[in-house]
């Protein structure tokens, strides 16, 4: 009855995202290895947080919603 609670729900619709402002960045904590992924603004320098990945599911599922490709995307430490 309770299984899926805690089940995250799958979107259904990719959201959108500007490529000529903003470019895919998954932040990474040399401390902690904390990993959260969103976008950077290419004007102003400014990091819009999206997720926390925990995991590669987690990256698959920031891919797919934004349409980003593993190869656009940068690492920032």
């Amino acid at each position: 009855m309770f299984k899926n609670i805690f089940k995250k729900q799958a979107q259904t619709q990719k959201q959108q995202y500007d490529k000529t402002k903003q470019k895919p960045i998954i932040r990474a904590s040399i401390c902690t290895g904390e990993k959260v992924a969103g976008f950077k603004d290419l004007a102003t320098g400014q990091f819009s947080e999206i997720m926390l990945i925990r995991n590669d599911s987690d990256l698959y599922e920031y891919m797919q919603s934004y349409g980003v490709e593993r190869d656009d995307i940068v690492k920032e430490y």
